[in-house]
């Protein structure tokens, strides 16, 4: 068994409305998509792909990511990942490759086999476990991000709203938690120091700065939807 390209190569995500990101992808990701937080509580970041209707604005009819866009690096280790047992050792929990086998691009005799003919993995294999193996350690790091954001109280929920040509108000289309730019700038001086030397500044500015892709993404609903 191995991987080949698929007919479809994004179909699997054809029909989600955000997408997991890392906090190293939050710069990146803020240039294309609004970058919500998933609660208040665990302050997770997520990629806005979708509004209203259950459809990824991002995968077109033939199955692929619209070009010079960034791909979320949850997408793009997909069919792979990794599942730990920290259980049973939490400090040095023991990790297993995994794959799903539904995925259209597993089959035999496949471009890019997961083993060798002497049992070994693949370099394809090598390459797709040193990827899982970087996006799962810059997973923890968000992870701790969320548990440092979260004492801090600056997240708020709040409510994307549009104005459609000629409408005289604005209509609310979708809720979500973001920075609350009022909190952030009520922090005293001690805090926001705390806040600037943790390098979590730069994140929340660009969450901040990704609202303007509301817009955006109400547009190319509504360019391929004709509305």
């Amino acid at each position: 068994l191995g991987v080949s390209r698929p007919e479809r190569p994004f179909a699997f995500a054809e029909k989600v409305r955000a997408v997991p990101l890392t906090i190293s992808e939050i710069p990146s990701a803020s240039r294309h998509y609004p970058v919500i937080f998933s609660e208040k509580g665990t302050a997770l970041p997520l990629a806005v792909v979708g509004i209203i209707d259950d459809e990824n604005l991002f995968v077109n009819s033939n199955g692929d990511w619209d070009e010079n866009v960034y791909v979320p690096g949850y997408l793009r280790r997909y069919p792979f990942a990794l599942a730990s047992d920290r259980a049973s050792d939490p400090q040095n929990p023991r990790m297993a490759m995994i794959v799903d086998e539904g995925y259209e691009g597993i089959k035999e005799n496949s471009e890019l086999p997961f083993f060798q003919n002497d049992g070994e993995p693949s370099d394809a294999m090598k390459q797709a476990m040193e990827y899982c193996q970087t996006y799962e350690r810059d997973r923890q790091v968000t992870l701790q991000f969320a548990d440092q954001l979260n004492k801090f109280d600056i997240l708020a929920e709040q409510v994307a709203q549009f104005t459609p040509d000629g409408a005289a108000e604005a209509r609310p289309f979708a809720k979500y938690v973001g920075t609350e730019e009022k909190r952030l700038a009520e922090l005293s001086d001690e805090q926001f120091l705390e806040l600037r030397r943790s390098n979590v500044l730069p994140i929340l500015y660009s969450q901040l700065m990704s609202m303007g892709n509301w817009r955006s993404l109400m547009e190319r609903r509504a360019r391929r939807h004709d509305l």
